[in-house]
């Protein structure tokens, strides 16, 4: 390959690239505010500012844009949340760490994933999917929890306790769908915070 084509080939490579996380980014935000009926892949590549046929040349189905939306962004959330605790929380900083874990189930993209879920209800094509995904990210959001929080799941119990700080977060985050739950939010969040600093103790 000649040194032109090189220079050519990468910028049309970056090109594509932010094509495709265009399309990922407006894909969860259209699926967060107008839900799956109102989300098809002509509405989400009018959002990203490209043309349908860019948008089904990377995802061919809506079922593959939509899937690897909420994959995308719940791995760039993961990432965040980790450059938020480089060296982990310690005993002093779990509330903090709580915090964090049940603002991952009160943004837009629980909202997304949500929507996601109700319809995998209703469409057999979709389903196998998204149970496969809600069960990968459901395993890194609970493997990044043991790890912020300093839980050693070799004790009896600690493990179920995460899980427990897990599924409460998602209640949470299901109350904050209709009304701004912050304030028993926050008193819950202290709560386990100190339920945690006790069960994570030794």
């Amino acid at each position: 390959m000649s040194t032109v084509d090189r220079t050519e080939r990468v910028p049309k490579q970056d090109r594509s690239r932010a094509t495709r996380q265009r399309l990922l980014e407006a894909a969860v935000a259209c699926l967060a505010e107008h839900g799956w009926a109102g989300s098809t892949v002509l509405v989400v590549a009018e959002r990203a500012g490209v043309s349908r046929g860019a948008a089904q040349h990377h995802f061919p189905t809506r079922e593959d844009l939509f899937t690897a939306a909420v994959e995308y962004v719940a791995e760039e959330r993961s990432r965040a949340l980790r450059a938020l605790f480089p060296q982990g929380a310690g005993a002093g900083g779990r509330r903090a760490v709580v915090a964090a874990l049940v603002d991952l189930y009160t943004g837009p993209l629980f909202r997304a994933a949500l929507h996601l879920w109700v319809a995998a209800g209703d469409e057999a094509q979709l389903r196998p999917r998204v149970t496969e995904l809600e069960a990968r990210v459901g395993r890194e959001t609970h493997r990044i929890a043991v790890e912020l929080l300093g839980a050693d799941e070799s004790r009896p119990g600690v493990r179920e306790t995460v899980q427990g700080l897990l599924d409460m977060a998602r209640g949470l985050g299901l109350a904050n769908l209709l009304t701004d739950d912050r304030a028993r939010r926050e008193r819950v969040v202290a709560q386990w915070a100190r339920l945690l600093d006790e069960a994570l103790a030794g």
